[in-house]
This record gives structure tokens, sequence and C-alpha cells, in this order.
């Protein structure tokens, strides 16, 4: 693995052995990390907002699962 730093960004090499759904999901996790690096929101905003959407969520899907 080779990891170099220029000005404006990070380059990792990694052989082409490795496991592309575990690569796959490191990125994913890089990505979220650039995305809410400048984030202003606090944790009870963000837990606030996750609350509403899965009541949304729920409401609209619940009876896909509950059998009456």
């Amino acid at each position: 693995m080779i990891i170099e730093r220029t000005k404006s960004e990070i380059v990792i090499r990694v052989s082409s052995k490795v496991n592309t759904y575990g690569l796959q999901r490191l990125v994913d996790y890089l990505k979220y990390q650039e995305l809410t690096s400048s984030s202003k929101a606090k944790q009870s905003d963000i837990d606030a907002l996750a609350k509403e959407v899965n009541k949304k969520w729920w409401n609209t899907n619940k009876q896909r699962f509950i059998t009456e």
C-alpha cells in the first residue's frame, strides 16, 4: 500500500488483491467523513431528523410488515 499526500488530496494505492466489497465500504466511510467535515450540525439535530424520517417511513410502510 502506498499513501501520498499532495496539496489538495491524499492518494492511496492498494493491491488489486484487496477485497472490493471491503474497499467500497472504506471509500463510503471516507466520503461520509469528507462530506460531513465542515458540518455544524449537532448530534441532537441529527437524531431528531433521523427520528422524523423513520417515523414517516414507518407510517408509509407499516402495512407491509403488520398483518391483521
